[in-house]
């Protein structure tokens, strides 16, 4: 390179920083008491306040947002001064509710806790809540509609209804949920966090270490879903692994094998068998007395036990009920199925914001559909294991998250991982393929259980020791939980 190209390089790099230093300058996050949603055990002083940062960072002088977050501090007098910070998975789902149970976790011992809720969810302001989709798809159930056709009313609804309150739906994505976690950090002056996600928030914490990596000094992530895959091209193939889990047990264990003998084929053979059919059942709202004839199909069996995967207490009942389903008894398990969806309020914008810029703007067509040529069975089903897909992304209409977000890197900073064997959401293979870009990291495998078991009790005692020493191996003594 020449000299003069390399002195216009440099006048470029520095032009670049101090442009971007100049726009930090633009805006300074603040701090706001509020009360508190959740307050920690008495035993534990609760502090809660509002993080005050701009909606879209790109139009700093414009709308601001209220992030609330709870801080709980140790009573150890010789507490580190490197507390956790949690923000919890979905998109979409609270954050500060864990506080109530952190008094009999391993993370308050020695260090704060920080409870922190994302921009858009439940107790952030605004809030993208509605339950325009929920509504929808209860009104297609009654009515037998179109479900596909419902939701993506129920989709314009609300994404008009948000409009409308003069919210930017572009501004509610990964990048900018890293940035706040960021502003947090420097707002409240602290030089070193622990990050600890779940799920999605996993992939987040990963990207606040991409982007921001000078104030993290570790990773808790469990169930992980890392910002370099694209979920909808691999939850088919998820689904699947994990029966495929529950099945080879089955043939492992000589009781079991008696039972359920080739209980993965009787599965492949009804499930195939159920193309184009339709049933009925008779269901009531719990709050209302006449009952309705619902119709459902092949989708909403599968849906129940896409639901039952996540029950770490029902997994082990999955070969009766399917056994079950078999033979034709499906009227229980629709039951709760239809309780479910009649309980809910479907998917937030939040949810839908951060999903379809970050998750489905990279997904590829051609890789969704690959899947059903493995498992046909789902193909003629119209079930969506995930309650956003693309024809509610394209109703949505927001642009995609930066390309580099995407973009698998390496780092030395020590990362504690957790994944349950019969995860249908996020295998263990994404820990493995972690565990490549950050040789640092530790896993855990959790035998006969699902998403999210490292926050659980049986995953404390490991976070404990992690965050004593990031860098000590990690032993378990138990036989159905294995470190690697």
């Amino acid at each position: 390179m020449k000299k003069s190209s390399i002195l216009i390089f440099i006048l470029l790099i520095s032009f670049v920083q101090f442009t971007f230093a100049q726009k930090k300058k633009l805006y300074t996050p603040k701090i706001e008491s509020c009360p508190c949603a959740f307050k920690a055990d008495s035993s534990l002083k609760t502090r809660c306040a509002y993080l005050i940062v701009p909606e879209n960072r790109n139009k700093p002088e414009g709308k601001t947002i209220k992030l609330p977050f709870i801080v709980v501090e140790s009573n150890n007098p010789q507490k580190k001064k490197d507390p956790v910070l949690f923000t919890g998975g979905g998109p979409g789902a609270g954050s500060l509710g864990i506080v109530r149970s952190v008094h009999r976790r391993s993370i308050i011992q020695n260090r704060d806790f920080i409870a922190f809720e994302q921009r858009g969810t439940q107790y952030a302001l605004p809030s993208l809540g509605g339950n325009e989709i929920g509504e929808a798809l209860k009104t297609a159930f009654k009515n037998n509609y179109p479900k596909d056709s419902m939701i993506l009313e129920g989709t314009k609804r609300l994404r008009a209804k948000l409009i409308a309150q003069g919210i930017d739906l572009s501004a509610y994505n990964t990048v900018e949920s890293a940035a706040d976690i960021e502003d947090l950090r420097q707002a409240l002056k602290i030089d070193s966090l622990n990050l600890f996600g779940i799920s999605y928030s996993g992939g987040l914490m990963m990207t606040v270490l991409h982007n921001f990596p000078a104030g993290i000094r570790s990773l808790i992530l469990d169930s992980p879903l890392p910002e370099f895959i694209n979920i909808d091209e691999e939850e088919i193939g998820n689904f699947n692994e994990a029966l495929n889990t529950i099945f080879r047990k089955c043939e492992n264990d000589s009781l079991s094998r008696m039972k359920y003998g080739n209980l993965k084929e009787k599965f492949t053979r009804y499930f195939n068998s159920l193309e184009g059919k339709t049933f009925s059942v008779s269901y009531a709202e719990k709050e209302k007395a006449e009952p309705l004839s619902i119709s459902y199909s092949r989708s909403e069996l599968i849906g129940f036990l896409e639901n039952t995967l996540y029950d770490f207490s029902k997994i082990k009942d999955i070969p009766d009920i399917i056994t079950d389903m078999i033979q034709g008894n499906h009227e229980v398990y629709i039951r709760k199925f239809l309780d479910d969806i009649f309980h809910s309020s479907g998917p937030s914008g939040m949810r839908l914001s951060v999903y379809c810029s970050d998750k489905m703007a990279y997904a590829k067509d051609k890789m969704i559909q690959q899947q059903y040529q493995l498992y046909p069975y789902m193909m003629g089903a119209g079930y969506y294991l995930n309650d956003v897909y693309r024809k509610m992304c394209d109703c949505w209409k927001v642009p995609p998250v930066a390309a580099d977000t995407k973009t698998a890197f390496y780092s030395e900073v020590p990362v504690l991982l957790g994944a349950g064997d019969t995860d249908p959401a996020c295998r263990p293979l994404y820990n493995d393929l972690i565990h490549h870009y950050m040789p640092n990291s530790q896993r855990l495998l959790f035998l006969n259980r699902s998403h999210g078991p490292l926050i659980r009790q049986d995953g404390d005692i490991f976070i404990g020791d992690f965050l004593e020493n990031p860098y000590r191996k990690v032993v378990s003594a138990q036989a159905d939980i294995i470190a690697y």
